[in-house]
């Protein structure tokens, strides 16, 4: 999928045009038309979401930026109220969608474009991969909460290990999806492993663990598998889908917020499920109590971009925290560049250096914006342009930040090739949503140390080790033929796309 620029150069425009009435400082509106424009050129270039690194420029742009200004206007908030310091904060935007295009545009250089990992898909046994994946996904945990002894034990190290690369219930989903499509020529995009994994993820993850990723993930993970095959969904899907953000932006948000404070270490689990349910069943009530104590409660509330509450819209943007962290900058200078090292450093793994320190920078720099100091846990999430201005001023929106981008999208890129033809590159999507908008610099570089282990992990388990799991826990059996995926061709045939299952001898 791409954009075409004079869509997005009349939206852009429209938009400014709106500020201005709502009495927008001309040139802040002036910058987010260029920031717009500019972001639609690195999408395209970088591929649109048939690539690891456009999704990437995707998530950044729109949810760090874009979902913001729009939401300001349909509130009819002047665009640069409630900032600090709102020139430097839409000029380091926009300093970074630049630099982020330049690193688009060198990467496609040295790109390889049929990604390591392509060629291990397969639409046959991807069925039984997704059943495998719920097997990895969701009973070995269980087991390891079963041998799990405080103090630890023999098989503590093993399941650490294990849980670094634990992301198989989205590759469930993605794996689960995907063979829908196909197997059902376009007609279906659900089948019992999406809805059991998606089901598991927003119950253990969103309902016991107050993870508002885990709500949003399985719809995400459904969202762009199907995109990405350019499956046609129906308007029931769109209506519902719309539905969900609202209840989950309504409700499930201020559920999570909410509920952190009620969790406990040294609660039992049994405990911590008394508490999820509790409040579960009194969604109204702990609504009105988070808005109640949303000082407290939410870092948006201490750096607010919109005059009230706004819920899901308040986590959809980073101007407010973003323009907090960049007025500490003028004022104090900054930081240096010492958290870059540290986040290659991180990268290690602790076989190769088991005394390993831990540095949080999103703890150290959530300091700066107001966190007490005897708070060593909570991170605050800061976009990557933010921090490239915190720790280097404007060296580091263009030079230190897009040399990180750059090596992020030759490594991606390579590794998982083109989306529509591997679900690997789904998965790196889903990781993207997360760390793009919100994962600072530190994000990239665990992306493309730890983030290439995960994927690499799974495909491969994915492609020979989880069919024959499956296999062995139901009894079902999938197909002898080898069928790789192919593009879909724009054909479509009732509710859905789609297109007739690629041949036996089809390739990549």
């Amino acid at each position: 999928m791409r954009i075409p620029v004079w869509h997005a150069t009349v939206f852009a425009v429209g938009l400014a045009v709106v500020q201005l009435a709502l009495g927008t400082n001309a040139l802040f509106s002036g910058l987010c038309i260029v920031f717009i424009v500019t972001a639609t050129y690195a999408f395209n270039m970088a591929g649109g979401l048939a690539r690891p690194s456009g999704s990437y420029v995707f998530f950044f742009a729109l949810l760090a930026v874009i979902l913001g200004l729009v939401a300001k206007c349909l509130l009819l908030e002047a665009a640069d109220s409630n900032l600090r310091v709102p020139m430097i904060t839409m000029e380091a935007y926009t300093g970074g969608i630049l630099a982020m295009l330049a690193a688009v545009y060198m990467s496609q250089r040295f790109i390889r474009r049929v990604g390591f990992l392509q060629n291990l898909a397969t639409v046959d046994n991807m069925k039984m991969a997704a059943i495998g994946c719920l097997v990895a996904g969701i009973g070995v945990p269980l087991l390891g909460g079963v041998l799990y002894t405080e103090g630890g034990n023999v098989f503590t190290p093993l399941f650490s290990a294990y849980n670094q690369i634990n992301h198989f219930l989205p590759m469930a989903i993605i794996l689960g999806v995907t063979a829908e499509i196909y197997l059902s020529n376009g007609t279906r995009s659900v089948n019992a492993p999406v809805l059991i994994a998606g089901g598991w993820m927003l119950f253990q993850g969103g309902v016991l663990s107050f993870s508002k990723e885990a709500l949003f993930l399985p719809p995400v993970c459904w969202l762009a598998t199907g995109a990405s095959l350019r499956y046609r969904f129906s308007r029931g899907q769109l209506f519902g889908g719309l539905l969900i953000l609202f209840l989950f932006g309504r409700y499930m948000i201020p559920f999570c917020q909410y509920g952190r404070s009620f969790r406990s270490d040294s609660n039992t689990f049994s405990q911590n499920v008394d508490v999820s349910i509790s409040l579960l069943f009194r969604l109204e009530e702990v609504r009105t109590l988070y808005a109640q104590n949303l000082a407290i409660i939410d870092r948006g509330s201490q750096h607010g971009y919109f005059n009230t509450d706004q819920g899901l819209f308040d986590r959809l943007q980073m101007f407010g925290i973003d323009d907090a962290l960049n007025a500490v900058t003028e004022e104090e200078g900054e930081y240096g560049l010492t958290p870059i090292l540290s986040y290659f450093l991180n990268a290690v793994p602790h076989v190769f250096w088991p005394d390993k320190p831990t540095i949080n920078m999103a703890n150290v720099f959530g300091h700066a914006v107001g966190l007490p100091e005897s708070d060593t846990t909570t991170s605050i999430s800061f976009s990557p342009v933010a921090e490239a201005y915190h720790d280097a001023k404007w060296a580091g929106v263009f030079i230190v930040a897009p040399i990180i981008w750059f090596l992020l999208f030759i490594i991606m890129d390579s590794l998982c090739g083109d989306t529509r033809k591997s679900p690997w590159g789904i998965l790196a999507l889903s990781l993207f949503a997360h760390d793009a908008p919100e994962g600072m610099l530190g994000g990239p570089v665990y992306l493309m140390s730890m983030g290439v282990i995960i994927i690499s992990t799974i495909a491969i388990f994915s492609a020979y080790l989880l069919p024959l799991l499956a296999t062995m826990t139901t009894g079902a059996k999938s197909r002898k033929a080898k069928r790789v995926l192919a593009v879909l061709p724009a054909a479509r045939q009732r509710g859905g796309l789609v297109s007739k299952p690629p041949a036996a001898d089809s390739s990549l």
